[in-house]
C-alpha cells in the first residue's frame, strides 16, 4: 500500500479531523483513525486481519504527537488533573505493555474489530445516558488508580485508542467534572500511546504482508502525514471544548463513538 496522491489527501483530511476530535473530546483521535485506516488498508489490498492491526498500531503511534499538542491547550486552561495523571499512568503503562506485546499479536483482526466496537458502544451509552453518579463517589486511592489505569491501558492497547473512551466515562463516574475528565484523558494519551507503540513495533517484527514502510505493525508513511496534520487542529478542538455546554459535549462524544462502533462491528462480522 503506497502513498498515492489520493491516499495522501485522505490521510491529510483524517489527520486534521482526528486532531480536532482529540482536543475536543480527549479521545486521542483513535476512535476515528482505526476505522478509516482499516478502510484504506482493505481498499488497497492488505489482508483484512493485518489491515485492522496496522490501523490500530498506526493510530496509537499518531496519538503520541496528538496528545502533546492537545494537552498543552488544556493545561493552559488549568483543567488537567495532574494528580490523576500521576496516579493512573503506572497502571496504564503496565496494561498497555501486556496488551500490545502479548495479547495483540495472538488475537485475530476480526476479533479485535468486534472488541473495539463493543467497548466503544458501551462508552457511548454511558455518556449518552448521562447518569448522575452518587455524590459521595470519588476517585480511588493510589492502589485503585493503578488498577483502573491498568484496565484503561490494556483496553487501549487492544483497540488502538488513546484511552478516552474508557477514562472519560470512568472519571465522570467518579465525579470528576467532564471538562477536567476530557483534559486529563488527553494528558493520559501520551503514556498510553508511547507504551503501546513500543509494543506494536516489537510485536510486529517478522510479520509479512504489512504495508510498505511499516516498522512492526506501524505504517510509518501514514503516521507522518497524520501526525503532521493532527497537531495543527488539536489546540482548536481543545478551545472549542471549553466553550461547549457539558450536556452538548457528552452528546457529541456519544454520537461520534456510536458511528465508529457500528462500522468496526460491521468489519468484524463480515471478515
Amino acid at each position: 500500500m503506497g502513498l498515492t496522491p489520493t491516499v495522501i489527501a485522505e490521510l491529510i483530511a483524517l489527520g486534521l479531523c482526528t486532531g480536532f476530535l482529540a482536543g475536543l473530546l480527549g479521545i486521542g483521535g483513535g476512535m476515528v483513525m482505526v476505522p478509516v485506516l482499516t478502510f484504506l488498508g482493505t481498499k488497497a489490498g492488505v489482508a483484512p486481519d493485518l489491515a485492522v492491526k496496522t490501523a490500530i498500531a498506526t493510530s496509537m503511534a499518531s496519538i503520541v504527537f496528538t496528545a502533546v499538542s492537545s494537552v498543552r491547550a488544556h493545561h493552559q486552561k488549568g483543567t488537567v488533573r495532574w494528580d490523576l495523571v500521576r496516579g493512573l499512568s503506572p497502571g496504564i503503562v503496565l496494561g498497555a505493555a501486556v496488551a500490545s506485546l502479548g495479547v495483540f499479536a495472538l488475537i485475530k483482526g476480526d476479533v479485535l474489530a468486534l472488541v473495539f466496537a463493543v467497548f466503544v458502544a458501551f462508552s457511548a451509552t454511558q455518556m449518552l445516558l448521562d447518569r448522575k453518579p452518587k455524590p459521595s463517589r470519588q476517585m480511588p486511592g493510589r492502589g485503585g488508580q493503578v488498577v483502573a489505569g491498568g484496565t484503561i491501558g490494556f483496553l487501549s492497547g487492544l483497540v488502538g485508542a488513546g484511552g478516552g473512551f474508557a477514562s472519560v466515562p470512568y472519571m465522570a463516574w467518579c465525579n470528576v467534572p467532564i471538562h477536567q475528565a476530557v483534559a486529563t484523558s488527553a494528558a493520559l494519551g501520551f503514556p498510553i500511546a508511547l507504551a503501546n507503540t513500543v509494543g506494536y513495533v516489537l510485536g510486529g517484527q517478522g510479520v509479512t504482508g504489512l504495508p510498505s514502510g511499516s516498522v512492526g505493525y506501524v505504517w510509518v508513511p501514514a503516521l507522518v502525514v497524520i501526525a503532521t496534520c493532527s497537531v495543527l487542529t488539536a489546540p482548536l478542538g481543545a478551545r472549542v471544548a471549553h466553550q461547549m455546554p457539558v450536556k452538548q459535549l457528552k452528546r457529541v462524544f456519544a454520537g461520534v463513538l456510536y458511528l465508529l462502533a457500528g462500522y468496526m462491528g460491521y468489519k468484524g462480522l463480515i471478515a
